[in-house]
């Protein structure tokens, strides 16, 4: 029976921790500069970085939080997020850029558009199922915990939520390599916002390129 590696919600962790995490703060090449958004031109927010198995590379994401529905960062082209493929090596934090200037009035109410509230660290669990809700079902149950502590999927095939969004390489035009499948996790409060859904992280690693896009 094939596997599925799952991500388990793990304790947290230092923002700049150069592990797999959700939150923190982005490791990238020196002078990386802060991507922002085509639409609304705001800072994106720092989703994670996943740390691929031999060292294949660093692969990051972010979305836009400026304006929650109207930048499309669902999509995997329309420009309300970003995915980076970096290298293993020589990866520094990348400096948070300025806030958006608030509303006057505003000031209490806003939420740090550029960082999650949390930093959540994994362990890699493989279980013995080859569909990613059975196995987070069969993990559960083994351990005693709740499903909401799986993070996500590392590897094998993406379980769609919806229908199959493969996104295609802006280099070669060819379909990217499924790498992970991400989850709001265990507190609504210091979750990236999937719209109760998933998100999925691809890559083309002769190319470098990555895509990220969510489902629901």
């Amino acid at each position: 029976m094939s596997t599925t590696t799952l991500l388990i919600h793990n304790g947290s962790a230092a923002p700049d921790a150069p592990v797999t995490r959700i939150g923190g703060l982005p490791l990238a090449p020196a002078g990386t500069q802060w991507p922002t958004c085509t639409t609304c031109s705001g800072p994106l927010r720092f989703i994670a970085q996943m740390v691929l198995d031999g060292g294949r590379g660093v692969l990051s994401v972010f979305m836009c939080a400026n304006d929650p529905g109207s930048c499309k960062d669902w999509s995997a082209t329309a420009g309300g997020n970003r995915a980076y493929l970096f290298p293993p090596a020589g990866l520094v934090p990348v400096p948070l850029p300025a806030l958006p200037t608030a509303e006057d009035g505003d000031e209490d109410e806003e939420e740090d558009v550029r960082q999650l509230r949390a930093v959540r660290t994994v362990e890699r669990v493989a279980v013995a199922e080859r569909e990613y809700r059975a196995a987070s079902k069969a993990w559960s149950e083994k351990s005693g915990r709740p499903t909401c502590h799986v993070l996500g999927q590392l590897g094998g095939a993406p379980d769609w939520l919806q229908y199959d969004e493969t996104p295609d390489c802006t280099g070669c035009g060819g379909p990217m390599e499924f790498v992970a499948r991400l989850e709001e996790g265990p507190d609504p409060l210091t979750a990236p916002n999937f719209g109760s859904g998933s998100a999925y992280a691809h890559a083309c690693e002769p190319c470098g390129r990555a895509a990220f896009l969510w489902q629901c």
